[in-house]
């Protein structure tokens, strides 16, 4: 299983603000077919790293708008459904209205290469809010549950940082400490190097 990585520039809208961000799109699996994980803001630049490979799912981590208003699109695009933890319905629903979507569970896996992927509910960041462990590849697709340097946001609606700090100590720190974190922004890390510090992510309460 390969993962390519394409980052796409774009605008992060929520409660009435609007930032601009990169985000960390991925696309696992191999020539047979793939998975694409978090598709955001250019579409025809994901399309050129897919490569004409058969695209079997869009699988996303969250539903704020610069992980998921692009997924529907891209659907249409690649002829594939699109995959949501059900939780994440009312922030999917101000991005994108009724646009169909899968429902997502905890433990489910998903099989390209011969390979699974397993999905873990780590709400926190949002209600639903999932990772993508790639066990053979020892990765993790945390999106913004995790990043270098401590956890997603929490700051805004739906979010909860005491839930996140618990996603990260009963789900993510349970895996492997060399497990490579992919993040849906900015630079990977690894789960040792972060559980090494949540003591810290406690005491300053982000």
């Amino acid at each position: 299983m390969k993962i390519d990585k394409v980052i796409t520039s774009g605008k992060f809208r929520l409660d009435g603000g609007e930032w601009d961000v990169n985000n960390n799109v991925y696309i696992i699996g191999d020539a047979s077919a793939v998975y694409i994980v978090d598709p955001a803001h250019d579409l025809d630049a994901i399309e050129d790293a897919v490569a004409k490979r058969p695209v079997r799912g869009i699988l996303l981590t969250h539903a704020h708008n610069d992980h998921c208003e692009l997924a529907p699109a891209a659907a249409e695009r690649f002829g594939a459904e699109v995959y949501l933890h059900p939780d994440d319905a009312p922030l999917w629903e101000e991005a994108n209205g009724d646009a169909p979507f899968v429902p997502l569970s905890d433990n489910e896996q998903f099989q390209v290469s011969g390979e699974a992927i397993t999905v873990f509910h780590t709400p926190g960041h949002t209600p639903g809010g999932v990772v993508f462990h790639l066990p053979t590849e020892k990765a993790l697709l945390s999106g913004d549950t995790l990043f270098k340097g401590g956890p997603g946001a929490t700051g805004r609606k739906y979010s909860d940082f005491d839930v996140i700090i618990e996603s990260l100590r009963n789900v993510i720190f349970h895996l492997p400490p060399a497990t490579r974190v992919l993040p849906g922004h900015g630079e990977e890390t690894t789960v040792g190097e972060e559980a090494a510090h949540i003591d810290e992510y406690v005491k300053r309460g982000y």
